[in-house]
């Protein structure tokens, strides 16, 4: 059964009077805008040949948001309605005061329409998936007798989204997100390891369902989870390290990628601060946000202030070129922004945001990197981690990696974990591969308690000097 597409102005609001109340909260005001938001979200985990775990959520509700100098005022609400958004307004001038302020430019109000306008569970009844769940257990279970327990889950979401600007624009934009995810663990001679792999993007569940795509992700879950089997130690101390492609991405997200947002570079709180237009990486490095990329998980056709997205270099051959800004910390600065202003829901108000943050390719073979390693670790899984968001610092632990000695790929390690910080790691890439790839769209990122989808990717690295925490000396 279709769902009603959700349309504020045409179901709960008059845009003439809506228009009216949010100029009056922005009077004498910088910038600010009228963010409406309908979610759906449905979540189904299979564990130990069982469904463990059905979800169902909706929220629907706006913000309103009066912005002058480093103040804001936002008030939110979950009653749409004109009663409720003159609140809102009386509330949000409270923190910007009257008069004053110089009116912000005019958004482009452009929607580059990157993904389809689908429901991505529509048409998919439940009895259905949680069949598909059904086969995934069945199939890993089949793979190897050494398989004791298998999770797995499909998930999806989407957020239908408008955004009122006082000049009197609106665009809206509806979001889809469809993920699959699948855990194993394996068990031999009282031993337990696990792998998981899985992912999605702002598409429709049904193509994830397809056996071609699940049975791919079972498949490489068990295979890491039996790497894992036969893994040995750890060592530790200071050496070279091969990063893999895609995913490891990551660590380039959390050790740069947030130290390149506008916000902490205006309040000097980046070891990025202050050093535009100066090498802060190894030459041929480049560094790029792009929000634009057909179906990814991290793409946004407008971002949450109503600027549309781009593709934004911030590092370009080892020197720094750009950062990443929303409306209020791009006016502070002085430059545009850049269509990275983003918000977990209406109850949050937009800062600088990642969306899909990658590092292009380069020229060199994947495998002359490995053998031109003497003795580190090649590191192609990434757990969790730990990041200083305002100096790069960091500690990440690997799920897959493997001991390197005079460019032979060895034993696979447990235990392992990449300490060090991203500006130096920057300065010390010593080749770029050309295999350059994204994840598979499994990211999510925090940040001041906000938590949004993005995207990562990178081609294979080398990175001399880094620190290894291991469980053997």
């Amino acid at each position: 059964m279709s769902r009603q597409p959700f349309n504020p102005f045409e179901q709960l609001l008059d845009r003439d009077r809506a228009l009216a109340i949010l100029q009056q909260a922005v009077a004498g005001a910088d910038d600010g805008e009228l963010f409406l938001e309908r979610s759906i979200g449905e979540t189904l985990v299979y564990d130990d040949r069982r469904l463990r775990n059905s979800g169902f959520t909706t929220a629907q509700g706006f913000g309103l948001r009066a912005v002058r100098d480093e103040v804001t005022g936002y008030a939110h609400s979950t009653e749409i309605s004109e009663a409720s958004l003159r609140r809102a307004a009386e509330t949000a001038r409270l923190a910007v005061g009257a008069g004053g302020g110089t009116a912000a430019a005019p958004s482009p109000m452009l929607n580059h329409g990157l993904y389809a306008e689908i429901d991505p569970s529509e048409g998919i009844p439940f009895a259905r998936r949680i069949e598909l769940l059904r086969q995934i257990d069945d199939y890993a279970r089949g793979l190897d007798p050494r398989v004791v327990q298998v999770t797995a889950s499909v998930a999806t979401s989407l957020q239908e989204v408008f955004i009122l600007r006082p000049e009197g624009g609106l665009v809206g934009d509806i979001r889809p997100m469809a993920r699959l995810n699948v855990a194993v663990i394996v068990e031999n001679n009282n031993r337990r390891e696990s792998g998981h792999h899985g992912g999605g993007g702002r598409v429709s569940l049904e193509g994830l369902m397809q056996p071609a795509h699940w049975q791919r992700a079972v498949d490489e879950a068990l295979r890491i989870a039996l790497v894992n089997l036969r893994s040995v130690p750890a060592p530790a101390g200071v050496m070279d390290v091969v990063l893999g492609p895609g995913w490891p991405g990551i660590l380039l997200h959390e050790a740069v990628g947030h130290g390149l947002e506008g916000d902490f570079n205006r309040k000097k709180a980046s070891a990025f601060a202050g050093l535009m237009g100066q090498r802060v990486a190894s030459p041929g490095v480049t560094v790029v946000d792009d929000g634009t990329i057909p179906d990814r998980r991290g793409s946004i056709s407008v971002d949450d202030e109503g600027t549309p997205p781009a593709r934004n270099v911030l590092i370009e051959d080892g020197i720094l070129v750009g950062y990443m800004q929303d409306r209020q910390n791009a006016r502070l600065m002085g430059v545009e922004p850049t269509g990275n202003g983003r918000r977990e829901s209406f109850a949050h108000a937009p800062m600088p945001r990642m969306t899909n943050t990658y590092m292009p390719g380069g020229n060199a073979d994947p495998a002359e990197i490995l053998a031109d390693l003497a003795d580190g670790i090649y590191a192609v899984g990434f757990g969790g981690g730990q990041v200083d968001i305002t100096n790069g610092k960091f500690v990440f632990s690997c799920t897959e990696a493997y001991r390197v000695k005079n460019g032979v790929v060895g034993d696979p390690i447990r235990g392992a974990t990449l300490i060090g910080d991203g500006a130096t790691a920057l300065q010390q890439i010593r080749a770029i591969g050309n295999d350059m790839a994204l994840d598979p769209g499994i990211g999510n990122c925090g940040k001041q308690g906000q938590w949004v989808p993005v995207g990562v990717g990178q081609p294979t690295l080398m990175i001399g000097g880094l620190t290894v925490g291991g469980s053997a000396a």
